[in-house]
């Protein structure tokens, strides 16, 4: 079945990241919920009014964990995604049409520091003790900054 592409730009997130990890092929999967709130103006002059759109979007695995500790509530992003049907019957035996909105990009608009002070506000963290002008830290594997349980 082929999907369709979605495109907000200009969004803002209505509320945190929903993070919660769910079985997979291949063991646990990480699954993130976001709600992404755009506005644009429809119309011209007196008649011209804001409209807001709302999209409930999926994220999966390493990107799912990056929302979940880098954007909250307020945050500004730009989603490209696809979409498709997803149709069921309930309990009541109803056909209930639905759509399924899963993220396949995500760009982060903030500033670096605009996400530490967001995160501060929200009590998520602190922000890095690092000074503003240090070159970063480089990354290591998991298995060299955890040691493994006993």
């Amino acid at each position: 079945m082929a999907n369709v592409q979605v495109i907000q730009r200009h969004a803002h997130l209505a509320s945190a990241v929903k993070l919660e990890f769910v079985n997979g092929r291949e063991g646990k999967v990480a699954k993130a919920v976001l709600t992404a709130i755009s506005n644009s103006l429809r119309g011209s002059g007196e008649a011209r009014s804001e409209e807001a759109t709302a999209i409930q979007w999926t994220l999966w695995a390493k990107q799912a964990e990056h929302a979940a500790e880098y954007l909250g509530k307020g945050s500004h992003v730009n989603i490209v995604g696809r979409v498709r049907n997803n149709n069921y019957q309930d309990n009541d035996r109803a056909e209930v049409d639905g759509l399924a909105f899963t993220v396949d990009e995500i760009d982060y608009l903030d500033s670096k520091a605009e996400g530490e002070a967001r995160r501060a506000r929200e009590g998520a963290g602190d922000p890095p003790a690092a000074a503003p002008n240090a070159p970063a830290p480089s990354r290591k594997a998991r298995s060299e900054r955890q040691p493994a349980p006993p």
